[in-house]
């Protein structure tokens, strides 16, 4: 895998993104190669860009690593310093945080945005699972992990623990999981909880938000897509964890091209 040189952010690009591209953004721990599939069923339709999240895979050296604020000022930074004044914007989890802030600081930026699982739309949050998940080391600590993450009949992908284990096997990747795992979680009356966007700013978008759960999600609970502003749209998958791109990918690309459409 290559790696950012002073400070730039990697991607994998699909397609021209001279029009309006689709912006990628994976969860805690990934990188943007878990959009490659959906890149490319979507690649004559529009050209995208899947980051790797600063602290991540190519982007472990860049600028911005720490919680999903941080991040979306680097992401955003680099989307408009590439000539992109409008683009779509999926996120997964922690990069739907990243994308949920972007959406608020910079709303002209975003068309559209498709949100499977985000991070920061409620206070729970399964730390316990995700230290396991961030500290493991081999395929015997990081498969049980990914089992909890998936459905309870889904098996997990046979590439995705050895190319989770390999991203993190470059010297200083696992310390900058840490760093970031740090970020997500705070304090509070003796447990542990996420930061969370407030439903009030969130009903001041404008732009079409589609945001997709699993109801055997044992990371963020489906209770979290619950009484979301009007301008949201949720869609409540049966039997899906929390790994939407690979559990339910045929309607993650008709969800996304509806809100492409919306957000033109």
């Amino acid at each position: 895998m290559n790696h950012s040189q002073n400070g730039a952010l990697f991607t994998t690009t699909s397609g021209s993104i001279d029009q309006v591209p689709i912006v990628f953004l994976h969860g805690f721990g990934a990188g943007a190669f878990v959009w490659s599939e959906i890149q490319a069923v979507l690649r004559d339709e529009a050209g995208s860009l899947a980051y790797d999240l600063p602290g991540h895979g190519g982007s472990l050296h860049a600028d911005g690593p720490g919680g999903a604020g941080r991040m979306a000022k680097a992401i955003a930074a680099d989307v408009k310093g590439r000539g992109i004044t409008r683009a779509h914007f999926v996120g997964h989890s922690m990069g739907g945080a990243v994308a949920s802030f972007i959406a608020l600081r910079d709303p002209s930026l975003v068309a559209s945005m498709t949100l499977l699982a985000p991070g920061a739309y409620g206070p729970e949050i399964n730390h316990r699972l995700l230290h396991r998940y961030a500290t493991a080391s081999t395929t015997q600590e990081i498969l049980p992990v990914l089992e909890n993450m998936f459905g309870w009949n889904f098996p997990v992908p046979d590439p995705l623990p050895e190319q989770l284990l390999a991203a993190r096997s470059v010297p200083g990747a696992k310390e900058k999981l840490l760093v970031i795992l740090d970020a997500i979680f705070e304090e509070d009356h003796g447990g542990m909880r996420q930061g969370v966007i407030a439903r009030k700013e969130l009903a001041g978008l404008t732009m079409p938000v589609k945001v997709l759960w699993g109801t055997q999600d044992r990371v963020l609970p489906t209770r979290q897509s619950h009484r979301l502003p009007p301008v949201f749209a949720a869609h409540v998958f049966e039997n899906t964890g929390h790994m939407l791109i690979e559990e339910r990918p045929d309607d993650v690309i008709m969800l996304i091209r509806q809100n492409m459409r919306a957000g033109a």
